[in-house]
């Protein structure tokens, strides 16, 4: 056991050190006025009060608005992607995951970069419409693109979770199902849907949370008028060098982050069955 400790102690500091000290910084310069240096601090509640002015209460709005859209699409995309994988032989299904995930091995601004190329006013897909007799459309800039962007990026995060529950779950109460007279539709939302629901639900978690949280996305393929909370934050801690209200809306961010993924535990199948 002593042993043990001496091993956890290297990890206990750097997470105090990477973890702890951060999240204290926030905290203080969230509820301080001005100074950046530990001397005569004022102690404050206007960076919050700040927060609910409606230009960015619309950008919180704006965040959740995109997040559920984009979360949606991952989901209804994702799951028949994870599902057909899950059907695939055990040597198959390697290669089709290796798939997903290769886009990940990629930097996101080059991926964003490549969405660009392909979305503006000159990129290949309006290039095509031309060919094709379709008057060009106007894509970048937009809701849209920036829903593109962001479900391109975040999707593997929605199939592998999926495909682990899937792949993981009981398939003998399938077969139950099939023998005691279910149809395949009755199978699927019964059982199936049911026993992969963990999987979903951390795949809605991650990329509910990935996408108000980004900000390299909506900046490059949403234009410089185009704010999230994301792009807020970078503001002010880069732009602008609010650190205090900065640092309010990255803790409110954090508060938003903890509840969701508090409710989402509490509906999880797991965690009640643990409890």
């Amino acid at each position: 056991m002593k042993h043990f400790k001496k091993l956890i102690n290297p990890y206990i500091v750097w997470s105090f050190f990477l973890i702890v000290v951060p999240l204290f910084l926030i905290v203080l310069y969230s509820i301080t006025k001005g100074t950046s240096t530990l001397v005569n601090i004022t102690f404050t509640l206007e960076h919050f009060k700040k927060i609910f002015e409606p230009v960015y209460l619309n950008v919180f709005f704006k965040s959740l608005q995109l997040g559920i859209i984009t979360t949606i699409v991952c989901l209804v995309l994702g799951y028949p992607m994870a599902y057909i994988i899950s059907k695939a032989k055990e040597s198959v299904q390697g290669i089709l995951i290796l798939l997903v995930t290769i886009p990940m091995w990629i930097n996101t601004l080059l991926r964003t970069y490549a969405w660009i190329s392909l979305l503006s006013d000159n990129g290949l897909i309006n290039r095509m419409f031309t060919v094709m007799g379709i008057a060009p459309a106007n894509m970048m800039y937009t809701d849209f693109s920036v829903i593109m962007g962001l479900v391109c990026d975040l999707m593997p995060f929605m199939v592998i979770p999926i495909h682990t529950s899937l792949t993981k779950m009981d398939h003998s109460l399938v077969e139950a199902a099939a023998d005691l007279g279910a149809n395949k539709v009755q199978t699927f939302t019964k059982v199936i849907l049911k026993l992969s629901l963990p999987g979903v639900i951390s795949g809605i978690t991650m990329v509910f949370l990935l996408s108000i949280s980004t900000f390299v996305i909506p900046k490059l393929l949403g234009g410089a008028q185009y704010t999230l909370i994301g792009n807020l934050i970078e503001q002010q801690f880069i732009s602008i060098g609010d650190w205090n209200f900065g640092s309010a809306i990255s803790l409110i961010l954090a508060l938003v982050i903890i509840a969701l993924m508090r409710f989402m535990n509490k509906i999880d199948p797991d965690e009640k069955g643990g409890e």
